[in-house]
């Protein structure tokens, strides 16, 4: 599990690509803290380091991991966010992230608002129901409240800290990015979906009177 709140920006060494996924180096300085089988989110994705050097670290993704998120259009020299798993007793800063991508949001558009960014993203429509005002949600890995949600878009506000620690402040329209939302808002519409669905239908006991 994980926070969404960045610890590091790496930088992709090299891709390995095969039928079956791709092998990942990524070079880093919290590479230090991991050990073989530690977790590790990439750009949001939960991965699990299988290789380990004071200075990179080597991740493996299947190939639907590569198809459901950014993973498969990194290459060499792709600037990356990093956030090593949630320990116990470590501050919960951000919201829960699980690290599993529930798809690609794109980027149509960004403005300045202040002294921040103002970024708007479209997400899959199935994803919409899960996006409210105030919320969480997490994009490229990165922690962020939503400021307003339209019919086909949401809006999130980029302060200079997260432009300048994390990769969000490269975003531009057209850029795609893994977004997660929250998991609490997935567990609670299902739960109310299947209860709904469950209620006797309108008039059913007078009928079998």
């Amino acid at each position: 599990m994980f926070t969404g709140l960045v610890r590091e920006v790496g930088r992709v060494e090299a891709v390995e690509r095969s039928g079956e996924g791709a092998e990942i180096v990524v070079a880093a300085e919290l590479a230090r803290e991991l050990e073989p089988g530690d977790s590790i989110a990439v750009d949001g994705v939960c991965l699990t380091a299988v290789d380990t050097a004071p200075s990179r670290f080597r991740v493996q993704a299947m190939a639907e991991t590569l198809r459901r998120s950014t993973l498969g259009e990194l290459a060499a020299g792709t600037r990356v966010n990093l956030e090593p798993a949630l320990a116990v007793g470590d501050r919960l800063g951000g919201h829960i992230v699980q690290g599993h991508v529930d798809g690609v949001a794109e980027v149509v558009g960004c403005a300045a608002e202040g002294f921040a960014r103002r970024v708007e993203v479209r997400p899959p429509a199935r994803l919409l129901r899960y996006i409210v005002e105030k919320g969480s949600v997490a994009l490229a890995g990165v922690s962020l409240t939503v400021a307003a949600v339209a019919e086909s878009t949401f809006s999130v506000a980029l302060i200079p800290e997260t432009q300048e620690r994390t990769t969000l402040g490269e975003l531009a329209a057209g850029s795609r990015v893994n977004i997660e939302v929250d998991v609490l808002a997935k567990h609670v519409d299902r739960l109310v979906r299947e209860y709904v669905h469950n209620l006797p239908a309108a008039g059913a006991g007078e009928a079998g009177r």
